[in-house]
């Protein structure tokens, strides 16, 4: 009981944002590939090159690869993510074709939830007055679309008996386990606008441009649990109205 009331109170600790402009609409929703992320890179979310679409397959010509073109190229990723302009630039140019990914935990988290619950949760946010920071969309062209909510990181501190993980933490190995809200923090990445999905799925693209300022992720919380408990319940309908086999 003492662990979990200390870790309630330290998740409850002010969180300084981001500084930045609101780009919903301007360059760094709507600019080229480099625009795109070196704006990400500008707002302090550390990258790293990723694997890309190939045929039918991955750039990493693993056989079987079980996430094509959305896992990075490096197994280092956490180490080599920066925000150095020149850095990501010199990538751009060795890898013309990659994906790129922004590791979770260092200067932001990620709340990941299915699209649908995703778009209730950001009207009602909004409708409340409640500060959104960046926004993006993921396979929104498809009924498995997620949106991913930039907020705010529960941190690293130094002191690492000051950290615990909760039960909502999703890293890379254990996405299939979240199939509602995800939360990337340490040791998880996401895909970065405008990473290619492959097939004709759209692109990773901004709803929300990535130089708003980062909200305390629990200032979101609420909102994204009630929509995605709404939308579980939805689907659990849904398929029971549904025949084995159909």
């Amino acid at each position: 009981m003492e662990r979990k009331s200390r870790f309630s109170q330290w998740l409850r600790r002010p969180r300084s944002g981001t500084d930045g402009v609101d780009t919903d609409t301007g360059s760094a929703a709507g600019g080229g590939r480099e625009d795109l992320l070196l704006a990400a890179a500008d707002a302090g979310f550390p990258l790293a090159p990723a694997a890309h679409p190939s045929g039918y397959g991955c750039s990493c010509e693993r056989i079987g690869c079980p996430t094509p073109g959305r896992h990075p190229v490096s197994f280092g990723w956490q180490t080599v993510a920066t925000t150095d302009r020149e850095k990501v630039q010199q990538w751009l140019r060795k890898h013309p074709q990659a994906n790129f990914v922004t590791a979770t935990g260092i200067a932001h988290d990620v709340l990941d939830v299915p699209l649908d619950a995703g778009r209730a949760a950001l009207e009602r946010l909004e409708g409340e007055g409640v500060e959104v920071g960046p926004v993006a969309l993921s396979g929104a062209g498809y009924g498995q679309g997620r949106m991913l909510f930039f907020t705010a990181t529960r941190g690293t501190p130094d002191d690492e008996d000051e950290w615990w993980p909760c039960e909502l933490d999703c890293h890379p190995e254990t996405m299939d386990e979240h199939p509602g809200l995800r939360w990337h923090c340490r040791g998880s990445y996401v895909l970065l606008p405008p990473s290619r999905l492959g097939g004709d799925q759209p692109p990773v693209s901004w709803l929300r441009g990535p130089g708003r300022p980062l909200p305390d992720p629990l200032s979101l919380l609420e909102a994204l649990t009630d929509a995605c408990a709404t939308y579980a319940g939805e689907h659990e309908h849904e398929s029971a109205a549904w025949p084995i086999g159909r």
